[in-house]
């Protein structure tokens, strides 16, 4: 039996990023070999995604399903380090497998849904492609009318919730939705600290200098007035027909907006930029 040095489970334990004890068991059964612990644990453990859970998985993809009676729909973002794998059918599939789990449970609990064999698959995809891949959000939405539209290159996504009418008028709201990004469905689901935040940006801008509180107030509510008008669904110009809100348009069919969600992959996700030679120059260093 070879001896096995503490120096020894620390270079392993570098290289692999794996814990000590599991690092000092694949020495022993390497007999000290090094090269040979690193493969066996590439054969047996997940230190591939391990290794690969500190990368940002920015790209992906964003699925969703409707039910057959309209009655509600389910958004899944699965995210992958880069383009490339974010179009590899072996992921696709796993983002299909966790989009039906999640639409037949209706969950929005993504570290429940996970638990068992979606992770254990997870696992085996990343040892597969050799990217991270992580199941970052699920979007549920119910109403009495529900539709959405998926944009063609899968990475945009809305569900828009009705009060009546038909589903092809909220597939219609839903495609509004992708491509003009609404903050809120009414003036009054703004949230009051965004609104101040546009006041006190407002107030400051160089044409208020020197004008009368009263005069600025008057000047700062029109400003809120648009700003509204163009952040709200229901009062901002429908994209398929300018010459009326989206408002107007829906409540012509019969309906009113209830909800919506949009999912845009990546959104919100801080991308390190790293420099390619810094980077370079520290794997030759490690």
């Amino acid at each position: 039996m070879a001896n096995i040095s503490a120096a020894m489970v620390k270079e392993l334990r570098e290289r692999t990023g794996l814990g000590m004890m599991e690092c000092k068991k694949a020495l022993v059964e390497a007999e000290g070999d090094i090269e040979k612990a690193i493969d066996d644990l590439r054969k047996s453990s997940g230190m591939k995604a391990a290794k690969k859970a500190d990368r940002t998985a920015a790209d992906g993809v964003v699925a969703v399903k409707v039910a057959d009676d309209n009655s509600y729909a389910l958004a899944v973002e699965v995210n992958s380090e880069t383009d490339f794998v974010a179009r590899d059918d072996n992921f696709l599939s796993f983002v299909n497998t966790v989009l039906e789990k999640a639409f037949a449970d209706k969950a929005t609990d993504v570290a429940a849904l996970m638990e068992g064999e979606l992770e254990s698959a997870r696992e085996a995809l990343v040892q597969k492609i050799g990217e991270n891949i992580s199941v970052r959000r699920l979007m549920l939405v119910e109403g009495a009318n529900v539709d959405a539209y998926v944009h063609s290159n899968n990475r945009l996504a809305a569900i828009v919730a009705l009060s009546g009418g038909e589903a092809e008028v909220a597939r219609d709201v839903a495609m509004h939705v992708t491509a003009v990004n609404p903050r809120v469905a009414r003036p009054e689901d703004m949230p009051e600290e965004e609104l101040q935040r546009e006041k006190d940006i407002i107030m400051a801008q160089p044409d208020m200098e020197g004008k009368p509180q009263e005069i600025k107030e008057k000047m700062a509510g029109g400003r809120i007035k648009k700003f509204l008008a163009e952040n709200s669904l229901v009062e901002q110009a429908f994209v398929k027909n300018p010459e009326q809100t989206v408002g107007q348009m829906v409540k012509a069919a019969g309906a009113d907006v209830v909800s919506f969600v949009r999912v845009a992959v990546g959104e919100g996700i801080e991308v390190e930029q790293t420099d390619f030679a810094a980077e370079v120059a520290a794997q030759l260093k490690g």
